[in-house]
């Protein structure tokens, strides 16, 4: 089994898979930590090593500064994953995380051992922005957008000094993503599957089909009913796709 001296701090794996074919790595939305994909590893393996991404500023990494920048998570990851690409690397990222994602895999890339395939799920594409201010409103604002999009654990909305104590590291990740401008004509050179909610009050198809501008490969758009986290509300369709992945990747012997 391959290993990296960053895992410690930013890679979780739930379900250590050595004799998997592929690899998948998954990316939290703002907010999110790498718990979110429990499911996901369990689902997958042992025919897939899932690898979940765990942002500085949340649960045992709380006591560092939550990040600053899309581009300063990017950074950190790519680091990480050095030595974890002896199989495909397939990512997958929710929201915020689709970006983070993106990023990646533009700098590994750069250094010759990008993805196989990007899942950019809920996020519009990178050249699509709004003016959007979430990380500027006080607490009681932010825990009412987190209510809103229905993405964080109820228990954490609940539990007052809880979520007093994770705000902080909420906030940071919205201005990180709030503030992400990416370069003009930034594109990967993997294909992109595109997911994403008929409901997504923050992705509209028209923004979600703009993907196809950010790689140099195939683009595919599914839409699954539901809202911003429709990944939660329709776990076993979204798993198929994934699966329909994984099993073209293994008949074709891609690496």
């Amino acid at each position: 089994m391959s290993t990296a001296p960053s895992d410690d701090l930013w890679i979780r794996r739930f379900r250590p898979s050595p004799d998997a074919a592929d690899r998948l790595v998954c990316f939290p939305h703002a907010g999110g930590s790498a718990s979110f994909y429990v499911p996901v590893a369990a689902a997958l393996s042992p025919g897939v090593d899932v690898l979940a991404i765990q942002y500085p500023g949340r649960q045992d990494r709380r006591g560092e500064p939550g990040p600053s920048s899309v581009a300063e998570l990017a950074d950190g990851i790519t680091a990480a994953l050095a030595g974890w690409d002896d199989r495909p690397l397939t990512f997958f990222g929710h929201s915020m995380g689709a970006l983070v994602a993106f990023e990646t895999a533009r700098r590994m890339e750069r250094a010759g051992n990008g993805p196989v395939r990007l899942f950019a799920s809920g996020r519009r594409a990178p050249s699509r922005t709004r003016d959007e201010h979430v990380h500027t409103l006080d607490d009681d604002g932010l825990v009412a957008e987190l209510r809103r999009l229905a993405g964080t654990d109820a228990q954490v909305l609940q539990d007052e000094e809880l979520l007093r104590m994770v705000l902080p590291a909420i906030r940071g990740d919205y201005r990180a993503v709030e503030t992400y401008r990416c370069e003009p004509g930034a594109r990967v050179r993997c294909p992109v599957t595109v997911l994403t909610g008929d409901a997504d009050p923050r992705t509209s198809l028209e923004e979600a089909r703009a993907w196809n501008e950010h790689t140099d490969a195939d683009c595919d758009l599914h839409v699954f009913s539901g809202g911003h986290f429709f990944l939660s509300e329709r776990p076993a369709e979204v798993l198929t796709v994934l699966t329909g992945h994984f099993t073209a990747t293994c008949a074709t012997g891609r690496v």
